[in-house]
């Protein structure tokens, strides 16, 4: 702490992986962050090209395992 802040000096990074696992951990929901390019989710195309007009960029920013749902992986893609 510096000079009576409330918060830390210091700064940890965290991919969004990492930050969606913390947010849905706020709400109850267990999961944990894959390593980038590790996950089963990632070797696939992020985009079906035959139903709708879709970005040719995408950029894979890693996956995610969900405990307990329906739902197994969550793949993070940024499109621009």
């Amino acid at each position: 702490m510096h000079g009576g802040e409330e918060e830390p000096d210091t700064f940890v990074p965290k991919s969004w992986p990492e930050r969606l696992c913390d947010m849905l951990g706020e709400i109850g929901v267990g999961a944990r962050p894959n390593e980038i390019g590790s996950g089963d989710v990632e070797s696939d195309d992020y985009y079906s090209r035959y139903f709708v007009p879709t970005p040719r960029m995408v950029t894979n920013r890693g996956s995610l395992e969900v405990d307990g749902c329906n739902i197994d992986a969550v793949h993070v893609i940024q499109k621009g």
